[in-house]
Formats: C-alpha cells, structure tokens, sequence
C-alpha cells in the first residue's frame, strides 16, 4: 500500500529542506525535539515554520531564534520554557502542562492544556489571565 501525503503551504512560504533552517533553529530543534519526524519545513520572508508528524508546530524568526511552539497533542518540552514561566505554572498550576507559548518583543503568551492563557512582560511578570472556553 503506498500512501500519499499532499500538503499546500501558504502562498508566500516556499518549501525547503531542514538543512536550510538557520544553524540556531536547527540546534533548538535537536535539543527538544529530536525524536520527532518532521513533516514540512516552509520559509518565507520573516520567519521559518516546521510542522511533525505528531502534530508539532514550531516558527522561528531569520535568525532561528523560535517565535511561537504549538504542541496540542503534547506538551512544549520544559526547556524550550523560561524558567520563571515554568515555576510560576508549577506553582499556580500543578500538574498542567504548557501546549503554547509565543514569544513577542516584550510578552510571553502561554497556554495550557486546561485551556488557560497566560500572559506574561519582559520581566515574566503576569499581565493578563483569560480561559479559553
């Protein structure tokens, strides 16, 4: 049985080889999820995006420096988390698991697997709170 896999990227991200991702990224990747398959590795303009086969999804910025990690059918691995993210949720919220996190210029938004979104400054000071329903 031969199966066939069709999956279109977005207009403007083009598809390349993992190799092509910046050395950054491609450490990250190596050190959280090195047991994964990659599925598709897409680049356009301002960011690289690496989708699995377990359902990963994963940006970087040009410089490979990781923007934004989804892992609904997982959990983000703790050390792809700051660590003072990671003990504020340990703390406040003990036994759930980080399946979201973005990185802007001056925010960290974190979802967890009860569907809480957290949102945290510079200074992993928490800014807002909203339950996703």
């Amino acid at each position: 049985m031969t199966m066939s896999l069709t999956m279109s990227a977005d207009d403007d991200d083009r598809v390349i080889t993992y190799d092509q991702l910046p050395q950054a990224a491609q450490t990250f990747l190596k050190a959280n999820f090195a047991t994964k398959v990659p599925l598709l590795v897409t680049a356009d303009w301002d960011d690289f995006t690496i989708r699995y086969e377990s359902g990963e999804k994963i940006e970087f910025d040009r410089s490979g420096d990781w923007k934004d990690i989804e892992c609904y059918n997982s959990k983000v691995p703790n050390a792809a988390i700051p660590a003072q993210i990671s003990t504020y949720i340990s703390q406040n919220y003990p036994g759930k698991s980080v399946i979201k996190i973005e990185r802007h210029r001056s925010v960290y938004e974190v979802k967890l697997n009860n569907g809480m979104e957290i949102e945290f400054n510079r200074n992993f000071q928490v800014i807002d709170m909203d339950y996703d329903d």
